[in-house]
């Protein structure tokens, strides 16, 4: 055997040891300094793996290459020791089987890499989500069959949850999914076409019953026919002032028995300028309006949820003068303002003194009436920061003497309120029993 491949042969631990053995043999016989052997100090760093190595440079006090110089110079010249090493070495590093070094030939550990086990499928548990939509009675669904037209076709499934369809006849697709469908259809029509590419759709959803409750306007049952939380909010009249869009929960219950919950934010994309999480209703799904709870509402914008299509389109102002007669309603759009309202009411100047107007609101956490003067005719040379929006049920009281005997009679009188039901009872009743507030004595007062 060659003394080339001994030498490939070397381990790494040996060759790192005869490198440095003939480094210190060298080391003895030079003197401090020699540039010719400083390049032995330096990593190969120009080499590239696959490229041919650099041929090595002969020293002169290696006794082979003195024997060398004495021969005939266009001989071939035969590799020292150290040259078979620093190749053997090279080869090494393009295998990958050597690290890299660094000056003075130092091997830099390799500290090995722990693998990361792999997750095993199934102890991650996905998270529970809704079912797709299932066919049922009063669907509607189109079948195209590629490459065959004379067999697409239309059908709507009766309440048995049964369509019947030419070479189908009767076929049931009652509680299956449209893949499922489309996979069932596929299947039939597969005994007169050799592996058919079939697409089914819904045309038309049926109407499906959702039940709405919390802060709604109208609690209740409801068919929907676009089965969405939107829709749904609309066709229950919209969430009230007090309900937070934040937090709209629908329940589902799943054909195992079991329940599942989506909480739904409808605030943040009003904000934000995106698309509504309007998820799909299903029969038998329930969905929550939560009421805002006190000292979460920093945050919820509510002059931009008023100007939304989720709430109750319209709301209903009292104001309650002596120029007016009494007390009147004014019917007014959600997000409206007091200049709004005074706009609506129309009420003389000449007759009405509005540099004191009370605002009178049901504060459904306290149970009781809250209140706040306005100086109205500032309102109207443009101070647009006395300008307040107003909620459903407000009350607005014109005149001076008049807001300070609504004031006396809320203070005096009552009691805190059980609901905005009773605290728009005090005011009728006050209309109808209290004639003194409005009889004709007190015209120079409101004045």
């Amino acid at each position: 055997m060659s003394t080339h491949s001994v030498v490939t042969t070397l381990p790494l631990v040996a060759l790192t040891w005869a490198a440095g053995t003939v480094k210190a043999d060298l080391a003895s016989s030079q003197p401090a300094f020699d540039p010719r052997l400083d390049h032995l100090d330096q990593p190969l760093l120009s080499q590239v793996p696959g490229q041919t190595p650099m041929p090595p440079v002969l020293n002169p006090a290696d006794p082979a290459s003195a024997e060398r110089n004495s021969e005939d110079p266009m001989a071939p010249q035969r590799p020292t020791s150290l040259d078979l090493i620093e190749q053997a070495r090279q080869r090494l590093r393009e295998k990958g089987e050597l690290p890299a070094t660094t000056p003075g030939n130092l091997v830099v550990p390799v500290v090995p890499v722990t693998p990361l086990l792999p997750i095993s499928p199934a102890l991650v548990s996905p998270p529970p989500s809704f079912e797709p939509y299932r066919l049922g009675g009063g669907d509607s669904i189109a079948v195209v069959v590629q490459r065959f037209p004379d067999l697409n076709f239309q059908a709507a499934i009766d309440q048995e949850g049964n369509i019947t369809a030419p070479l189908l006849g009767r076929l049931s697709l009652a509680g299956l999914t449209i893949e499922q469908a489309q996979e069932k259809v596929r299947q039939g029509l597969n005994r007169y076409v050799i592996d058919p590419i079939v697409y089914l759709a819904l045309t038309n959803p049926r109407p499906v019953l959702v039940t709405l409750t919390g802060e709604i306007t109208r609690p209740g049952l409801y068919p929907l026919p676009l089965p969405r939380v939107s829709a749904a909010l609309l066709t229950a009249g919209g969430a009230t002032a007090t309900a937070d869009l934040r937090s709209v929960r629908v329940k589902r219950s799943l054909r195992d028995g079991s329940t599942l919950e989506e909480k739904l934010d409808l605030v943040t994309p009003l904000k934000d300028g995106s698309a509504l999480p309007d998820l799909r209703l299903q029969d038998g799904d329930v969905v929550v309006i939560p009421k805002i709870e006190p000292g979460t509402s920093q945050d919820y914008d509510r002059e931009l949820v008023a100007r939304s299509t989720l709430v109750k389109p319209q709301i209903t102002v009292r104001i309650l003068s002596y120029a007016s007669g009494g007390l009147g309603n004014v019917t007014l759009a959600n997000g409206s303002t007091f200049l709004d309202a005074l706009s609506a009411a129309r009420p003389n100047p000449d007759r009405i003194d509005f540099r004191r107007v009370a605002l009178i609101r049901f504060d459904p956490v306290q149970k009781k009436a809250v209140s706040r003067e306005i100086n109205a005719r500032n309102v109207l040379m443009g101070d647009l920061s006395q300008n307040v929006a107003l909620e459903d049920n407000d009350v607005i009281v014109i005149g001076r003497n008049l807001v300070g005997k609504i004031t006396y009679a809320l203070n005096t009188f009552t009691q805190p309120f059980r609901d905005v039901l009773g605290f728009l009872l005090f005011f009728r009743e006050l209309r109808g029993g209290a004639a003194n507030l409005f009889g004709p004595n007190n015209s120079d007062d409101d004045r």
